[in-house]
């Protein structure tokens, strides 16, 4: 009989709570939108899993000699993995239109408003009972802004690791729904003739321009922003083996089998800060609302921009490629090119958006150098 009671007091059943149920359906949550609906599958699928994981009771799969857990100190807490997908999103990345049109740089740098905005928003909740956000924790939660998920894991793993995994879920939930929460804001922020402006055909960029770009991209960050490099370090390498064209092997491991396999292991590590007692709190709520925040203000900003670059260049800009700001890469791009053909069959703006759209993901990642060069210290 009492080997019967210590078998049961072993089991899950006998030690489940209800935080630990409840985060179980989040992570089945997180499965179904990944395969039924589709919201940022290639993430969102795993995390859901490590969350399951990660809260079955008794089994430790997220402590310190979990699975997952050690998954998460080798190659989160190193910043490692963060680091190879921004190798395999260089090397998937076109830079193209941005060298063709250097003044998309502005609309990519208005974006990230949002990720100073939000800072300021979390630093003042603190007025309410119940949230205590240091100066770190908030400068972690602002990067949702940039839309950038691999940036926003980067520096929450060394400002706020214990908000990883809201700030993780936040930031790849916002990107999914970057096809619901720009559009009304495009339009409310322009005018009918606005939208329907109809840009030049982009010049052609020559091969060596194509090469030379990562190199004045990175130099410029190492004398302006070390504390960036890592970042744009590893975009560039990867742009550079796209576009170099002697070592296609290279850029195809990169934007294939490294890309792939980090990803499944960053969402099984995100996933390990996605127990009960650390994701359900007040303060997660607040991550929450404070990315959908960041994420509307940054497009908003973008659009602003936008605006004012169309009024300078006498109607030669369609604003709505400023929403491509934010680094949700290409799927902001792909919203602006709905939204133009929307109001113009013949208006293709998705060239045109992949210059602040790549402009987005230089200025998250410069973003993030700047906060942990402020707050990192």
């Amino acid at each position: 009989m009492e080997a019967l009671l210590t078998l049961w007091q072993s089991t899950g059943i006998a030690n489940v709570t209800w935080r630990e149920l409840l985060m179980l359906f989040v992570g089945l949550g997180l499965i179904y939108l990944a395969i039924a609906k589709r919201f940022e599958p290639l993430l969102l699928l795993p995390i859901g899993f490590g969350a399951i994981l990660s809260n079955i009771p008794v089994a430790g799969m997220a402590g310190p000699d979990g699975m997952i857990g050690m998954i998460y100190h080798v190659g989160v807490e190193t910043g490692i993995f963060p680091l190879l997908i921004f190798l395999g999103v260089g090397a998937l990345t076109d830079f193209s239109a941005l060298i063709a049109r250097p003044s998309t740089l502005l609309l990519g740098a208005a974006a990230q408003f949002g990720i100073f905005a939000t800072l300021i928003g979390a630093l003042a909740l603190n007025l309410l009972p119940g949230f205590d956000f240091s100066l770190a924790d908030a400068a972690a939660i602002g990067i949702i802004g940039g839309a950038d998920g691999p940036t926003a894991i980067f520096l929450a793993s060394r400002l706020a690791p214990d908000l990883l995994g809201a700030i993780a879920v936040a930031a790849y939930s916002y990107m999914a729904l970057v096809p619901i929460i720009q559009p009304p804001i495009m339009r409310a922020l322009t005018t009918k003739a606005e939208r329907s402006v109809v840009m030049e055909q982009l010049r052609p960029v020559s091969r060596l321009e194509r090469i030379l770009f990562p190199f004045a991209v990175l130099f410029l960050c190492a004398l302006l922003l070390p504390s960036a490099a890592p970042l744009i370090g590893m975009l560039t390498l990867g742009n550079l083996l796209r576009e170099s064209g002697v070592v296609e092997r290279l850029s195809r491991a990169a934007q294939n089998e490294i890309i792939n396999v980090v990803t499944i292991l960053l969402g099984l590590a995100i996933g390990s800060k996605l127990s009960g007692e650390l994701f359900l709190t007040t303060q997660t709520l607040g991550i929450l609302v404070l990315g959908a925040v960041a994420f509307s203000i940054g497009t908003a900003a973008g659009v602003i921009m936008g605006k004012i670059m169309c009024r300078l260049s006498g109607g030669k800009v369609n604003p709505l490629i400023g929403a491509a700001g934010v680094s949700a890469v290409p799927m902001a791009a792909r919203v602006v090119n709905k939204v133009g053909l929307s109001e113009n069959h013949h208006n293709f703006l998705l060239m045109h958006a992949m210059g602040p759209n790549v402009a987005g993901v230089i200025g998250s990642a410069v973003a993030a150098g700047v906060l942990l060069a402020l707050v990192g210290t």
